[in-house]
């Protein structure tokens, strides 16, 4: 039976990434200037499933605004609450029941970032599991759940974060499951330590009741998002996979001096001025202006944002932020409408990183 429907994540405060979150919600925060969400939903649809449902944060309404009723992919999408507050991502997909019934359905944290799924998908469907597993090696397996091997290789359990984990194996943020196998297995597991229903449970009480499930280790192609960090290494793993083999934009929007190399994408209205320099990949929004500035590599600049004399680099800049005066900036995550001046003209060896909410001004 092949799957139609998708279980997608957009609830959750991110506290780890505040302050940026604090006005926005994370699913939103853009990814080579796309709102993080939608590559999920473009990585389900291009696996085949036609319906979607997004879980959310009481009384959220801006997801909605911006995901609308899956049109836009060809799909049909529906937003149902997290209501009785968090109890953990397994409880997020008991709650997609009344969505769910019986049919097999894929179960996506929409904070992971994946190239592709489709080649998992067609794993499940050939060698007939119940439940399909995604693990890849990280430097710190206690954040996530932990697969158990025996002697012998098989998978014979999974711990959900363990301070002490076995392997430096993560799972990662996506499941596959059989018809009615996921309800199963939730009537049979009860809250952890920590109050929360966690979907390790659920693969745990999958493997010692003897059904079958599968596995796929990945390298290369996957980020979660839970860090500012992790949100700047997906943004470059995205903006590397740009399908851009020349840069187009009007003329008359561009001085004859500037130097453009690379992957670069420019939306419609940005000027680029003199002594501009960009080297992809990057992604610039609409209605940019870009002057004497070096852009790239690895910066995703959204529109109506202003750049003058600066250095940027392996950035996440979102929509009209100004930034002016003489400064190497790396790493950063900058929030709508911030502003970062250097107004003294004074130099700095090395770069600064800034991690800014949304509004926030900063001038020296």
């Amino acid at each position: 039976m092949k799957i139609k429907k998708a279980v997608l994540t957009g609830g959750g405060r991110a506290t780890r990434l505040w302050p940026i979150t604090t006005t926005v919600n994370k699913h939103l925060l853009p990814l080579a200037n796309k709102p993080m969400i939608f590559h999920a939903i473009e990585r389900v649809v291009e696996a085949g499933v036609t319906e979607i449902f997004i879980n959310t944060n009481p009384g959220e309404t801006e997801l909605q605004k911006a995901v609308g009723d899956g049109s836009r992919w060809g799909v049909r999408i529906e937003f149902f609450e997290q209501t009785g507050g968090p109890q953990g991502i397994a409880h997020v997909v008991y709650l997609a029941k009344k969505f769910i019934g019986n049919d097999p359905f894929i179960f996506y944290l929409s904070d992971n970032i994946f190239l592709s799924i489709t080649d998992i998908v067609e794993t499940f469907y050939e060698e007939e599991h119940d439940c399909m597993l995604v693990f890849t090696k990280v430097p710190d397996p206690e954040r996530f759940g932990v697969p158990v091997f025996d002697d012998s290789g098989a998978l014979v359990d999974v711990l959900e974060k363990p301070k002490n984990p076995p392997n430096s194996f993560a799972q990662t943020g996506l499941y596959l499951y059989g018809p009615k196998v996921f309800f199963d297995a939730f009537d049979h597991i009860e809250k952890s330590a920590r109050g929360e229903y966690e979907i390790s449970s659920i693969h745990s009480y999958l493997l010692k009741n003897k059904y079958s499930v599968g596995y796929q280790e990945i390298t290369g192609y996957w980020k979660d998002t839970g860090k500012p960090e992790d949100l700047i290494k997906a943004n470059q793993l995205l903006l590397e996979t740009m399908h851009v083999e020349e840069f187009v934009v009007a003329s008359n929007l561009v001085a004859p001096e500037a130097h453009i190399e690379g992957a670069v994408s420019v939306g419609e209205g940005t000027k680029i001025g003199e002594g501009v320099k960009i080297v992809g990949p990057v992604v610039i929004g609409e209605h940019c202006v870009l002057e004497e500035c070096v852009i790239g590599p690895n910066v995703s600049l959204g529109s109506g944002s202003n750049v003058r004399d600066a250095m940027i680099r392996d950035s996440i800049v979102l929509d009209h932020v100004t930034v002016r005066g003489q400064m190497n900036l790396a790493d950063c995550l900058i929030g709508k409408y911030a502003s970062v001046m250097n107004l003294s003209g004074a130099t700095f060896r090395g770069a600064q990183r800034l991690i800014l909410g949304d509004k926030t001004v900063v001038e020296w």
